[in-house]
């Protein structure tokens, strides 16, 4: 039986792509680090501070990925495609960096011009959390395009590395905060926007011939559809932290706000869910990319729709456990809880279409539907809006607008998704793995 396990150890260990067990484990140290993270603050800070932070978290978390990661998969892409062909891929790194720096000051500037209403509306009057936005533009602008950088040169330890070290890096700063018994909202804003460049040092260190010399590289090689692809992360992104957005604008007493440190606390309990998937996907890609690999389109195909019931299957046992166990979890791991099961249950629900709209998605860009994709995130933004200008009580029309927004995008990709599939369009099937493979799914 020993040597039977060891056969079946080995296999898998073969079968596995590249990278997958490194970077899995980034991710993971990544999201469990941003758990722990939430919790110190949750204790240390008031409510109305927490808050605060949060809203720098929902903001960073919208515009760095919204507006960088498309330069990353394209980055690595690119990169890759130039590495097989034995063409050096600097002049093409550089190209982005540069696209990437004027997203940068574009944002950066549009952050200070608007300081007055983010700093009162979002940031609650705390005015250091705004150089904590502006340093988390600047650093994550940097992250991203390393992170594509490393994973088109196939340096996948390094880019799993420079995940697990930026949330090993958070919690440390934040665990020196708490412990000193700091309560400065500020301080907890830098912990979580300067790690981004600790872990882009940390993944370099040993690193050589990134940035092989080669032909020039124009916009075009990067893609064609660039601008669809932002357009997209940026509507994926705001769907994402939207309910938590729209609840902080539309809190307008002192009890409502004081109130909005419980709705975070129960978004992130709701999110698990996003943190199971990603554990099984290393069991689900092996397979994926072999028939992808293979040119198998109809298998792949039924892959495909096999990691769809995967995921609403996830997001079913999410519902469920958010609902029955949810409320007792929360109370024991966060001050100020609110919410009951039921409004963890809409918010878990939330997550897991959201999940399905994100797969979909991947799927769809991997048939390169740029517009379609891009389509889909806009209906599923108008849904979410429409939502919450037609209910009443402040946190129960965030979750049904967060559900009603996901469930909409979702449906939307999935008419344009099956749609291309049954008319024939097969695209770059393999994209699809490499998208669900090394990108984290929380955004």
């Amino acid at each position: 039986m020993a040597s039977r396990a060891q056969q079946i150890v080995d296999v898998a260990k073969n079968n596995v792509p590249e990278g997958t067990y490194a970077v899995g484990a980034g991710l993971m140290i990544a999201g469990v680090t941003a758990y722990g993270f939430q919790l110190l603050a949750n204790h240390r800070l008031s409510s109305i501070h927490y808050s605060a932070l949060n809203s720098l978290w929902a903001v960073v978390f919208v515009i760095t990925p919204g507006l960088f990661q498309p330069l990353e998969q394209e980055v690595a892409r690119a990169v890759a495609h130039r590495r097989a062909r034995g063409i050096g891929g600097g002049p093409l790194v550089k190209r982005a960096a540069l696209l990437g720096a004027v997203l940068t000051v574009v944002s950066v500037v549009l952050a200070l011009a608007f300081e007055a209403p983010i700093v009162h509306t979002l940031f609650h009057g705390q005015a250091l959390l705004l150089l904590g936005l502006v340093f988390a533009i600047v650093c994550y602008f940097a992250a991203f395009i390393v992170r594509g950088t490393l994973s088109g040169n196939g340096r996948f330890g390094a880019y799993g590395l420079m995940h697990g070290s930026e949330g090993t890096v958070r919690i440390i700063a934040c665990i020196v905060l708490f412990a000193s018994g700091s309560h400065s909202t500020g301080l907890y804003g830098l912990a979580l926007a300067l790690p981004p460049a600790v872990a882009v040092l940390v993944s370099l260190r040993g690193q050589r011939n990134l940035l092989v010399p080669g032909p020039t590289a124009p916009y075009s090689e990067l893609s064609s559809a660039l601008g669809l692809l932002l357009v997209a992360s940026v509507f994926a992104q705001a769907l994402s932290y939207a309910s938590f957005l729209a609840a902080t604008v539309l809190a307008h007493s002192h009890a409502q706000k004081d109130a909005l440190a419980g709705f975070i606390s129960a978004i992130f309990i709701s999110r698990i869910p996003i943190l199971l998937f990603q554990a099984v996907q290393a069991a689900l890609l092996p397979n994926l990319a072999a028939l992808a690999g293979a040119g198998k389109h109809d298998e792949f195909r039924s892959g495909l729709r096999r990691l769809l019931v995967i995921v609403g299957g996830v997001g079913i046992l999410g519902v469920l456990a958010s609902a029955t166990i949810g409320p007792t979890v929360g109370r024991k791991l966060f001050d100020n809880w609110t919410l009951s099961g039921f409004d963890l249950g809409l918010l878990a629900a939330g997550s897991g279409a959201f999940i399905l709209a994100l797969t979909l998605n991947q799927g769809l860009i991997a048939l390169k539907g740029y517009t379609r994709a891009a389509i889909a995130w806009g209906v599923g933004i108008v849904g979410f809006v429409l939502t919450v200008a037609l209910g009443n009580e402040l946190f129960r029309r965030c979750e049904l607008a967060y559900l009603i927004g996901s469930l909409s995008a979702a449906a939307m990709m999935a008419v344009f998704l099956f749609g291309r599939m049954m008319g024939g369009a097969t695209g770059d099937l393999g994209t699809l793995v490499g998208l669900i493979e090394h990108e984290q799914l929380e955004l």
